[in-house]
């Protein structure tokens, strides 16, 4: 049983709250929502290694009040990802190690780094899916504006333009025109940004959310306004409660044996012509609207899950 929980994420968050919330309806579990920025890790060969970081306060609390006291990190019993900020590449990668050590000091934490570390990255996520012979939409990667073009070209002339990292939908543009391909391409090549480029797939105005929670699946579909392509609850679709197919399912186990984890959100893309893709995964997964169309306590399900694995005292895969 959890009894010493971390959270890296905001304390602001509505996800750390229904945590807190669902937390409270069981035996006391002590919470500490710590920081992403303030991870340490010790090394010195006469003692194991440690990992730390320092309770994020919520907003409303004045600096006065603040504990700065660091937090063991490599004494918790589970640690959850809540957040995954930009940061230097050296940040980004010290951050992952920093989970790694804490892994290697028995401590669950949900998703893995080796799971994070493929999901946050929508290239190399296709990129273990197409190697695992999975359905995925075209996509080309490339670094300046007249590769992009041709890749523009080669997928169709219709393309959305993604960003590498990120999710609920922001920061995607659809490019249909070879003069604003044009100074999309060149503005993203201007900022040193990866021009990620996936054919457009005409679908059927939804995509389905497949939420795995441990053993639990639970699916919405997500159902685009009128006249518009974007899918995502954070853009104005709206979840509904879906019965999951056969096909679905297995195609969502089939990512899941492919990325690990305990916690992902697999979006699949049925398209016009009776194709079932493989969109993103994201193993960062928000479960509001899901929780709402199902009616499901989706925070007890979590803290279940980590109760399990760390009584099985379990490592993630």
């Amino acid at each position: 049983m959890i009894e010493r929980l971390g959270i890296l994420g905001s304390p602001d968050s509505w996800y750390v709250k229904d945590l807190r919330r669902a937390a409270n309806l069981r035996d006391k579990i002590d919470i500490a929502v710590l920081s992403f920025a303030e991870l340490a890790v010790e090394l010195d060969g006469t003692m194991p290694c440690a990992v730390t970081s320092r309770i994020r306060p919520p907003s409303d609390v004045a600096p006065a009040a603040i504990d700065k006291t660091p937090v063991a990190i490599d004494q918790l019993d589970a640690l959850i990802v809540r957040t995954m900020p930009l940061g230097s590449l050296e940040q980004v990668i010290f951050r992952m190690d920093a989970l790694q050590v804490a892994e290697a000091c028995g401590v669950v934490v949900a998703n893995p780094p080796r799971t994070l570390e493929v999901a946050i990255d929508k290239w190399l996520t296709l990129h273990r899916l197409k190697l695992a012979g999975l359905p995925i939409p075209p996509t080309i990667a490339c670094q300046d504006r007249q590769s992009a073009l041709i890749a523009f070209e080669s997928l169709g002339g219709d393309v959305l333009v993604k960003p590498l990292f990120g999710g609920e939908g922001r920061g995607i543009i659809r490019v249909s025109d070879r003069d604003m391909a044009w100074r999309v391409f060149g503005s993203l090549e201007q900022l040193g940004q990866v021009l990620y480029l996936q054919k457009f797939l005409p679908h059927l105005g939804y995509d389905i959310r497949v939420l795995m929670i441990g053993n639990n699946i639970l699916s919405v579909k997500r159902v685009a306004p009128s006249g518009q392509w974007r899918t995502n609850l954070s853009q104005g679709s709206v979840a509904e409660s879906h019965k999951i197919t056969n096909e679905q399912l297995d195609l969502a186990l089939q990512v899941h044996t492919v990325l690990g984890g305990c916690m992902l959100g697999i979006d699949l893309l049925p398209t016009v012509d009776g194709q079932l893709v493989v969109l993103e995964v994201n193993a960062v997964p928000g479960w509001r609207g899901t929780a709402a169309a199902l009616g499901v306590d989706i925070a007890s399900l979590v803290l279940d899950t980590l109760d399990d694995l760390v009584g099985e005292g379990t490592e993630l895969r």
